[in-house]
């Protein structure tokens, strides 16, 4: 019977997740501007998965006699100094711009959701500590401490992955505490304490559902940082190392012959420029939603 009972709330719980994103998928295609955000957003992330399949050349392949070939129905995107196809490396490109990214912030959510409800609901001197010493790494400068990092561990995916959590669990932390603080003492939360439900149950099922649109609005709002922030390495030489197709070292290096080939430096700035944006517009048409019907 427990085993039943168990089933059959199991079943109701994934219903109730999937009507739920199913009205925020409605919702936000109701907002021209967040309809948009989310389009956008879908075909990056189609592109990062299905980019390669359909690259019409390798990343880092040097096509003889087709250095510096101006958009055409045979190069899309032109090619660069080197005889490599823009477009080809573009797609290529597409994976580490948004993969990186979205596996540093989806460590930083985790790590910043669980250190902001504990946080939050124990209080006291242990919240006290860690929150000042959280604040400590907030007041440098984020780029600044990047560098720092990067300079330390030398640059990679691991090290760009290991420098995204550490800038943002503070700041999701933070936001999660904030969030945790205003609905720990509803009535609630005392009604599971008196049925003798234990701390992780009151965190992660009483707790996280109310302040999921917060964390939810966060998450995209972070991610849409750290994809600027690793296009900035990657500029700055600190990113992916050559010969992965990093979209900020392609800007960084189309710079010296823009005169030559502008094409090498409009589409990979084009590329990060509407993927932010897109982020951008998703993350406030979700922001504008919660906050006019209440949390979902």
């Amino acid at each position: 019977m427990q085993a039943e009972q168990k089933h059959t709330y199991s079943n109701t719980s994934v219903a109730s997740l999937l009507k739920r994103v199913w009205h925020i998928m409605r919702s936000l295609a109701s907002r021209p501007l967040s309809l948009l955000g989310l389009i956008i957003v879908l075909v990056f992330g189609f592109i990062a998965f299905f980019g390669p399949m359909v690259a019409p050349y390798e990343f880092d392949e040097l096509i003889r006699g087709a250095a510096r070939q101006p958009p055409s129905s045979e190069f899309f995107f032109g090619t660069d100094r080197l005889g490599r196809d823009v477009f080809s490396r573009v797609l290529w490109g597409a994976r580490e711009i948004i993969g990186i990214p979205g596996i540093a912030t989806g460590l930083s959510v985790l790590i910043g959701t669980t250190l902001g409800l504990a946080l939050g609901y124990y209080g006291g001197w242990i919240d006290e500590v860690v929150s000042r010493a959280l604040d400590s790494l907030l007041a440098i400068p984020a780029l600044l401490l990047a560098l720092v990092m990067l300079g330390t561990i030398g640059p990679s995916p691991i090290g760009i992955i290991i420098v995204i959590v550490l800038l943002y669990v503070p700041i999701v932390t933070r936001v999660i505490r904030s969030a945790t603080l205003n609905v720990r003492g509803s009535g609630f939360i005392e009604a599971a304490k008196l049925r003798g439900e234990g701390t992780l149950y009151i965190l992660f099922r009483e707790i996280l559902p109310n302040i999921l649109p917060a964390l939810t609005v966060e998450a995209a709002l972070r991610f849409s940082y750290a994809i600027f922030l690793t296009a900035s390495l990657g500029f700055l030489g600190l990113g992916v190392q050559p010969p992965s197709p990093d979209w900020g070292r392609m800007v960084n290096e189309a710079r010296e012959g823009y005169a030559r080939t502008p094409w090498a430096l409009w589409y990979p700035a084009g590329a990060i420029s509407v993927l932010v944006i897109g982020v951008n517009l998703l993350a406030d048409g979700l922001r504008r939603l919660f906050r006019y019907e209440g949390g979902i």
